[in-house]
C-alpha cells in the first residue's frame, strides 16, 4: 500500500538512517518500512512509546511537559522524534502521537488528533492532523501521513543540494 512511496523516501534519503517513534500508531510505520525489501539500509530501528513513562526513559521527553501539556501535543512529537533520532544514532526521524479513539482526552482534544513529529540535524518540528474515522482509519492515515512528511521534506533538501 506505501511500498511505492517508501521506496521513494529510500530514493530521497540517499544514504541517510531513519529511525521511528510511535505511540498511536504503535509500530505499524515500523512495519509498513520493513515490508520493502532493501529497508535495512536506511531503517535503523523505532521506539513504539505507548505510555508516558516509556516517552520519557527512552526519548527523553521532559516529564514536566507531559504532565503540563499531555502527551498529545506538537512538543511532545517533536521531542519524540529527535528522541528517536538520537536514541537510535539517525539522520532523521518521524514520530507520531496521538488520539486513535475510542476517546480524546479530558482536555477537550477529540479522536483522530495526531501530531507527527519530524527531526534532522536541522532540528525538530511537528504538524498537527484531524483525522475523521475509526480507530484503525486515523492509525492509517497518521503512519501514511508521518511517510510522506519524511518524504516531503527530504525531496526538498534533496532538490536543493542538487542546485548547489
Amino acid at each position: 500500500m506505501m511500498t511505492h512511496l517508501i521506496c521513494e523516501l529510500f530514493e530521497v534519503l540517499k544514504g541517510k538512517t531513519l529511525a521511528t517513534a510511535e505511540s498511536c500508531t504503535g509500530g505499524m510505520i515500523g512495519a509498513q518500512i520493513t515490508a520493502v525489501a532493501g529497508s535495512s539500509k536506511t531503517y535503523k530501528g523505532g521506539i513504539i512509546s505507548y505510555t508516558n513513562e516509556i516517552k520519557t526513559a527512552l526519548l527523553g521527553v521532559n516529564t514536566e511537559l507531559l504532565s503540563r501539556e499531555g502527551a498529545v501535543c506538537a512538543e511532545v512529537a517533536e521531542a519524540m522524534a529527535a528522541g528517536a533520532r538520537r536514541a537510535l544514532n539517525a539522520d532523521v526521524a518521524i514520530s507520531v502521537t496521538g488520539f486513535a479513539g475510542p476517546s480524546g482526552d479530558d482536555r477537550g482534544t477529540p479522536v483522530g488528533t495526531v501530531y507527527i513529529g519530524y527531526a534532522d540535524e536541522k532540528g525538530a518540528e511537528a504538524v498537527c492532523f484531524c483525522f475523521d474515522g475509526d480507530r484503525e482509519t486515523v492509525r492509517t492515515q497518521a503512519a501514511q501521513e508521518a511517510i510522506k512528511l519524511a518524504y516531503f521534506k527530504n525531496k526538498t533538501h534533496s532538490v536543493v543540494e542538487q542546485n548547489q
